[in-house]
């Protein structure tokens, strides 16, 4: 959604949702999901509610779905459809535990629960990955490695995430443990690298804490150099292992290309990138404008975003580590100009100290990325009510 201050001239712009996931989108399962599902886990783990549903049908009710909440706001466009809505997701987590007789298996929490749904592959991840944890889970076995019991805190392997990049073929595997213990480690990562060449680096992250979050604050690297490369955009990126990058690379392209279009640089502005992860709009960004400002408050992101500014030969860019809201709040405080800010918030939206921040700051505009419709009209009443 692209707005404008209600002192600018320039009229509204259309609003160009992300693209909807090929198995999740807002409400209820549908009822033509109910028959036999092409995904023999859907009806147990939850996540795809609509995997079922046709995705030209998809795409028309969630177009009437976003019409209906942010209409009022301005007029909503086509929704830009995917080439190919199936194994997009170039990151994949897969939580380790004990199922009958102490079986090893792997999975995704149960909606809404911490029981583990044994999947062996997924219709929306990187078939890669899925073949690449499904080895892992054979070496767990083949090398007796204890795995993590969430009631007691005890065991070894607790998660696997895995970060895939199109662009390079390059692999990031993470094994989280739930200590720094990892018997056989050289040998397993060796195992592991034999049978998966295709892996170029592979990362212990330990999180031995009771908690929802998938990575630990401690990691160290066991194979390769710890991070992998994708490009967008004709830019390179370089992804830790906590790093936000875009799911699916090639809708992330068509995303930023979109939010840049509505941001109507001329190669003058200043323009704040609010959460801006990797820096990956900022940069998108910097070609076309004065001087562009990311605002993270990720150090391992804004480490990331400074490396790919230099990478990419970016001169007009910088990256600020701090909250977004009070690095705004900051600036109009001492009167300092904003001509453009391009916010892409968590789906919970923007909070309330950020919005006022925004407001105070009164840039001529605003291009709002959102990934629920729902936070974005929140959010949108907030910015119309202020004059938007």
């Amino acid at each position: 959604m692209s707005g404008t201050n209600k002192n600018a001239a320039a009229k509204k712009k259309p609003m160009r949702p992300k693209r909807p996931a090929a198995g999740n989108a807002p409400g209820k399962r549908p009822a033509d999901s109910m028959a036999k599902s092409r995904c023999p886990y859907s009806k147990q783990c939850g996540g795809c509610d609509w995997i079922d549903v046709p995705y030209e049908e998809q795409l028309i009710r969630k177009q009437e779905t976003v019409r209906k909440m942010v209409g009022k706001y301005g007029e909503v466009a086509p929704v830009i459809g995917a080439d190919n809505p199936l194994h997009y997701r170039c990151k994949v987590h897969a939580v380790f535990g004990k199922g009958p007789q102490g079986k090893v298996i792997s999975g995704i929490y149960r909606e809404g629960t911490h029981r583990i749904v044994p999947v062996s592959g997924c219709l929306i991840e990187d078939e890669r990955a899925d073949r690449i944890i499904r080895s892992i889970r054979e070496l767990a076995v083949s090398f007796r490695l204890p795995i993590y019991d969430e009631d007691t805190g005890r065991g070894c392997l607790r998660h696997v995430l895995i970060r895939t990049s199109r662009a390079f073929d390059q692999i990031m595997v993470v094994l989280v443990t739930g200590s720094s213990e990892f018997p056989s480690r050289k040998n397993f990562v060796k195992a592991l690298t034999v049978l998966h060449p295709e892996i170029t680096t592979v990362i212990q992250n330990i999180n031995g804490k009771k908690t929802s979050m998938i990575l630990g604050d401690r990691q160290s690297v066991l194979y390769g150099k710890g991070s992998i490369e994708d490009e967008l955009c004709g830019l390179r990126f370089r992804i830790s292992p906590g790093s936000f990058f875009q799911v699916d690379p090639a809708q992330a392209q068509t995303l930023y290309e979109t939010a840049v279009r509505f941001a109507h640089l001329t190669g003058e502005e200043k323009v704040i990138d609010a959460y801006c992860g990797t820096g990956t709009i900022g940069q998108v960004c910097a070609g076309r404008a004065g001087e562009v400002i990311g605002v993270e408050s990720n150090p391992e992101a804004v480490r990331d975003a400074r490396e790919n500014a230099e990478r990419n030969n970016i001169d007009n860019i910088r990256f600020v580590r701090a909250d977004a809201g009070e690095y705004m709040m900051q600036l109009a405080s001492t009167g300092e100009r904003v001509d453009t800010v391009m916010m892409d918030p968590p789906r919970s939206g923007a909070s309330r100290q950020f919005l006022k921040a925004l407001v105070t700051l009164a840039p001529e505009r605003i291009v709002y990325v959102s990934c629920e419709p729902g936070s974005l009209a929140r959010d949108l009443k907030i910015l119309t009510d202020s004059g938007y």
